[in-house]
């Protein structure tokens, strides 16, 4: 388990730079990654309850519809508290274009939350492996959820959502490798960028992003 002591917050181009090089410096074949990925920027979003919710309403969809319903969600009264949240009826949150599971997920983190069964400060004070633990725990957070709160509303210097498939994508493009790694082959890769693995997600992402866009190019 890792316990090294954490690193800064990402919440600025020279902090995650600074990791970034750190990086390069562990394993030299992000040097090129580095190089063509360019600036990285932070992305740090609102934590607790709010930010939780966030990130569930951007599981398994595009990032123009999850915009869309998060800007209809966070318009219902009381949406944002898990108190006033359990106040809302199914038909209300269903009505911004959320799924009946999302609500039911939802709830579910706010009955806990009411129930002081979920902690989102306790959670801060976790080591990453720890803190996926936590959250996963509860009914609707799977490991993908748990990661990328913990990257962007905990700001968490040491998490990489091995599931995501961008990344999985951009790790075989970018290093050069014969297929695309397996979820637990991506975790394996991963191991070894500790203590900085949350950087190494946003450059890969960043990296997905420029692959992307660039003519010709499919990933």
């Amino acid at each position: 388990m890792n316990r090294l002591a954490p690193s800064p917050r990402l919440d600025s181009v020279a902090a995650i730079a600074g990791h970034i090089d750190a990086l390069v410096e562990i394993d030299p074949r992000l040097a090129a990654v580095r190089d063509f990925a360019g600036d990285v920027q932070p992305r740090i979003a609102q934590r607790g309850f709010a930010g939780m919710v966030k990130v569930i309403t951007g599981q398994q969809v595009s990032v123009a519809s999850a915009s869309a319903i998060w800007a209809r969600f966070e318009q219902l009264p009381g949406a944002l508290d898990p108190v006033t949240y359990l106040s809302l009826s199914e038909e209300q949150v269903r009505a911004a274009g959320f799924s009946g599971s999302k609500f039911r997920t939802v709830r579910a983190i706010a009955e806990a939350m009411v129930a002081g069964e979920l902690d989102f400060d306790h959670l801060e004070t976790l080591p990453a492996e720890d803190a996926v633990r936590y959250l996963v725990a509860h009914k609707g957070i799977g490991p993908w959820t748990a990661e990328v709160y913990l990257m962007f509303c905990a700001g968490h210097p040491d998490v990489f959502p091995a599931g995501d498939l961008a990344l999985l994508k951009a790790v075989q493009h970018g290093l050069g490798l014969d297929a695309r790694p397996t979820i637990k082959d991506m975790i394996g890769i991963a191991a070894g960028w500790t203590p900085h693995r949350s950087a190494a997600a946003l450059l890969f992402w960043r990296y997905f992003a420029v692959m992307r866009d660039r003519e010709g190019i499919l990933l």
